[in-house]
């Protein structure tokens, strides 16, 4: 006999969740104000526009340069939070570690995310100097307050069953997390990893607006001279292609690890 429920009860707290966001949303509406004047917006974009086109590519070399040491910058600083994530991620996952050192870790990764990117970037130009050094130290710390928490949520997330298995058996929590966790974790891992990247390449040239490096500089130079917009605009062309490679590129790798994850459910 079917029984029909209380609209309310329908509301799991997901279902509350985006009715809450929703409601905030709608909400800010009215505060989302302009200047007040009558202006052309459109007359103004196009004009502005205008001034990207065409890109100037006689400054090419110049700029590669810039992305070269952009992308280093975010691959160092990538490999580095990945290193130091690891680790924090097994501190802050609910279903690994204990409250006493949960708690602590959750509390120091919300501390790191709090802060901005620019603003780590400042701090470290501040110690270490105008350098590329300042930039990896930067997205290091950036990347680790993000990639930890995700690391924990993809331990969180993922099947413990294998590791409880391999823990009644005696084996150390080591090989229980090598052998029983850390598989069905690793694809989300991998994911974020090369998201992490790509938004690192996106922020090392950002960064260098306040001297932490990479092609940053470029475009603070051009955006300041009224007539360099054409350079400005060879600049986010070149980023643009980096990124897109990027995004292709880590789109086959996950597509590689989803066959190779659905091949060895296949064999079981």
């Amino acid at each position: 006999m079917k029984t029909d429920l209380p609209w309310h009860s329908r509301f799991d707290l997901l279902g509350v969740t985006f009715l809450l966001f929703l409601v905030g949303a709608l909400g800010s509406m009215p505060a989302i104000e302009g200047s007040g004047r009558d202006l052309d917006y459109w007359g103004n974009l196009s004009r502005f526009a205008a001034q990207f086109f065409p890109p100037d590519w006689s400054i090419l070399n110049r700029t590669i340069e810039g992305l070269v040491e952009t992308v280093q910058i975010a691959l160092v600083s990538t490999l580095l939070a990945i290193t130091l994530s690891i680790g924090l991620s097994i501190c802050a996952a609910r279903t690994i570690s204990p409250l006493w050192l949960l708690w602590p870790t959750r509390m120091l990764l919300n501390i790191i995310r709090t802060i901005p990117s620019l603003l780590w970037a400042l701090l470290a130009v501040v110690i270490v100097g105008s350098n590329p050094l300042a930039g990896v130290i930067a997205l290091t710390l950036y990347s680790v307050g993000y990639l930890a928490k995700f690391f924990s949520e993809a331990f969180e997330s993922a099947n413990t069953d294998a590791q409880k298995a391999l823990r009644s058996l005696d084996a150390s929590p080591l090989q229980a997390f090598q052998y029983g966790l850390w598989p069905n974790a690793r694809p989300i891992i991998w994911s974020h990893c090369l998201w992490m990247l790509e938004y690192n390449v996106r922020s090392a040239s950002i960064i260098g607006y306040v001297g932490a490096g990479g092609i940053g500089l470029h475009l603070k130079l051009y955006a300041e001279s009224a007539d360099s917009w054409n350079k400005f605009s060879l600049v986010l062309l070149c980023i643009l292609i980096i990124v897109t490679i990027l995004d292709l590129t880590g789109e086959k790798i996950r597509q590689s690890i989803r066959e190779k994850l659905e091949g060895q459910k296949k064999k079981s």
